[in-house]
Parts: structure tokens; sequence; C-alpha cells
């Protein structure tokens, strides 16, 4: 199909003009004496068609471009379904065959859009965690099916103040949201406890701060690690009652056969086993007691080079880097209980005594204590396993150590994480809160 462009359109109406002009000029010429003057008639005799033919020309132009004017604002107003039909074959016609392809692009993004926008608003509607979003103000901008039912007996809540939803909530659940760290809460769900997990993070949307708040129902979960805690805990018991009773029961017998033959020196070594194995029982038993029993931290500023130098009394270790200057905020028997666990665990590594080391630095906003040794270190197994209550490498070990150790510094709400140094070796690093 032939195609004509716009600009040969208008040099062939300038043509066109031009030849009229020349041709009326030719005839008129002969009755005008004066060149120009026959010049000018010509021209005002020719301006109308000029004119006419413009005009001819421009105004589907003009139509064309208030409808390409109209396409765009309905693409500012996120209308891409409008398309324009033109069967122009020049550079107009190739500008509206463009627009009509941005549409048809842009409307097939925009579907794509909102099929995944509509996808995942169908799972976080329909996953059982309940998920709060709200703004800076407290205000919730969004919450799922899950959290209107945790909160507000399953009614709509976007643009209501959380404070305010909160207050008519129980006491655990607003002391978890309060604390602003991740906790576990139990609350009354239709006459039986439920126990919940809530976390929250805060970040920037659309330039503006939010805190996402997720309550996961963790009953069935903690039920059943309960359940797992409780076998572990009965077996290691049993294994340690028969250990230690298994001997008793022997010695008892064996005390009482040498008493009926009078045989008495041999008596008081057999009493004297029985009672060491009683105390071995004792401790055993008080180790878990103690665990069970952690009393709350109670937090003080404690300085930190006096700390390490009241720690060296307990037993040797390299000071790795300077000590800072400054004091730190926790229960100093309990810090200085777990720094002495795992100094004899550095030691019991069978590492030298002067590759156990302990470092103390300000990182960030928070307090870094490390404990390195050159020992063999652990497996990735023991690794994964090390800071769980009741789990032990060691013959004699009750698995309370390091559990103990966690149990304290979670308490302060610090962490505490295990891992193998590159030149061989264990590195337990404390965090703790300024």
């Amino acid at each position: 199909m032939r195609r004509h462009s716009l600009q040969g359109k208008l040099a062939a109406v300038l043509v066109l003009a031009v030849a009229a002009g020349v041709a009326l000029g030719v005839l008129l010429g002969r009755g005008f004496d004066d060149v120009w003057t026959a010049g000018a008639v010509a021209l005002l005799i020719a301006l109308p068609f000029v004119l006419g033919l413009a005009r001819w020309l421009i105004e589907p132009v003009a139509l064309l471009l208030r409808g390409l004017t109209g396409l765009v604002d309905s693409y500012r107003d996120g209308d891409f379904s409008i398309s324009l039909a033109t069967d122009r074959r020049d550079e107009l016609g190739d500008l509206t065959a463009a627009h009509n392809q941005l549409g048809s692009t842009l409307r097939e993004q925009r579907q794509g859009l909102v099929q995944r926008e509509l996808l995942l608003d169908t799972v976080v509607q329909n996953t059982p965690v309940a998920l709060v979003l709200t703004d800076e103000g407290n205000r919730v901008a969004y919450a799922n099916l899950a959290a209107r039912h945790l909160f507000n007996e399953g009614r709509a809540m976007n643009g209501h103040d959380f404070t305010v939803i909160l207050d008519s909530c129980p006491e655990a659940l607003r002391t978890a949201v309060a604390s602003g760290e991740d906790a576990l809460f139990g609350v009354e769900i239709d006459g039986a406890e439920e126990m919940y997990h809530v976390s929250g993070r805060a970040f920037r949307l659309t330039s503006q701060p939010h805190r996402l708040l997720l309550f996961r129902r963790m009953t069935r979960e903690l039920s059943r690690q309960e359940v797992a805690t409780w076998k572990k805990l009965i077996r290691v018991i049993s294994h340690e009652l028969n250990n230690s009773l298994a001997p008793i029961s022997s010695l008892a017998h064996s005390g009482a056969e040498l008493a009926r033959r009078g045989d008495l020196a041999r008596v008081g070594s057999v009493f004297g086993s029985i009672g060491e194995r009683a105390r071995h029982l004792h401790g055993f038993i008080d180790g878990y007691a103690t665990f069970a029993k952690l009393p709350t931290p109670r937090l003080e500023k404690v300085g930190w080079r006096d700390f390490v130098d009241s720690l060296q009394e307990h037993g040797p270790f390299v000071i790795d880097g300077p000590v800072p200057d400054g004091q730190g905020r926790f229960d100093r028997a309990q810090l200085e209980q777990v720094l002495i666990n795992l100094l004899r665990n550095a030691h019991e590594s069978g590492s030298p005594t002067e590759a156990v080391s302990v470092s103390v630095q300000k990182v960030s906003a928070d307090w870094r204590i490390e404990v390195r040794d050159a020992g063999p270190g652990m497996s990735e197994q023991v690794l994964a396993n090390a800071l769980l209550p009741f789990y032990s490498t060691k013959r004699s070990g009750t698995g309370l150590g390091l559990a103990l150790a966690r149990e304290i510094i979670e308490a302060h709400g610090g962490r505490i994480t295990l891992g193998n140094r590159e030149g061989g070796g264990l590195r337990v690093m404390l965090s703790l809160p300024d």
C-alpha cells in the first residue's frame, strides 16, 4: 500500500499554490503594465484556494492530535483500555500506532500486577499468622483476617487507632506488644489458653515510617516441643538415677554382707562410696533445680575493667585487646557465672591455657564479649544443638551449662552465638544491650 508522508503533502500544497500564482500572474500580466501589481492580484486570487487546501490537510491532523492528548490523559489516570483508530499512512499514523502499542503493553502489565496483587492479598488474608501494619501515628494501615479475629472480633481495623484496640485486649498481649521485642504470651480464646509469638519490625513504606507486627499461634508447636523436652528430660534423669542408684544398691548389699560376716573394717569404705554417689546425685538434681529457678536479672551499672579483673580470679585467660573504660548494665553475679562456665569449657576442650582469651568491645549499641579457645571446635550437628537444654557430648555432662548461659543472656535482652574459628578452636560471642 502506498505511503504518503505529511511532508510530501505539505510540499504538494506549496507547489500547487506557486503554480496557481504563476499561472494567474501570466494570465493577468497581460492586462497590467506593472508585473508586481499582476503578482499581487494573482496572490490575492489564489490565497483562498491555498487556505482551503491547508485547512483540508490540517483539520484531520488537529483532530488526531486531540485524540492523542486524550489518550495520554487516560494513561495518566490509569486507564489503558482506550486506543485510537486511524487509516493514516504517514508519520502521524506511525505515532498513533505507537501509542496504541504502548497502551496495549501497559494494559497487559497492569493486568499482571492486578493478578499478582490479588494472589498476594489472598495468601496474606488466609494465612494463620495475624498481621497488623501500623503507620507513624499508630493507626492500622492493614490487618488480615486472622488479625481482625484476634483483636476486633472479625471487624475491619483499617484506619483505627491500634492503641485504642489494644486497650480492650488481655494484659499479656498488651505487655508483649509494648515490649517492642519478640515475645511469647498466652491469651484465652473460646475458653482455652492459646500461646502466641509476637515479632515486630520497623521499616519505611512510601517514604513514611511503618511497623509490622506478626502474631503466630504457637500452641501446637509448643505442646509438641514440650512433650519432646519432657521425654528427653525423663531419659536423662532416668539414666543418671540408674547410674547412681545401681552402685548404691550394690554397695548396700555388699555392706550388709560384710556386716553379717563381721568384717567391719571394710564396711566404712562401703559407706564412703555410698555417700560419694549420693553427693553426685544431689549435685545433679541441684543443677536442674538451679536452671528451673533462675531468678530475674538484677541489672546494675558495672565497670568493665573491674569486672574483667575480678573474673581473672576464677581462672587463667588472656585479655584480647584493651578493656573499655565504660560501664555495662547487667546482673554481675549471673554474667560472671556464664563466663566462668565458658572459660571452664574452653580449658576442658584441650586448648592451651595461653590460647584461652576474652575480649570486650562496643559494637554499635551493644556490648560484645567473646571467649575463644584453640581446641578442636564443634561439628555442625553439635553447634546446632549445643544451646539446647540437656544436650551434652560429655559422658558426665548434664547438658545445662550452655543452656543456662543462653537463658541468662536472653533474660538480659541479649544473644549468645557459637562458631568455629578459622584457625581452629571455638568462639562464643555474647551480645548485651547497652
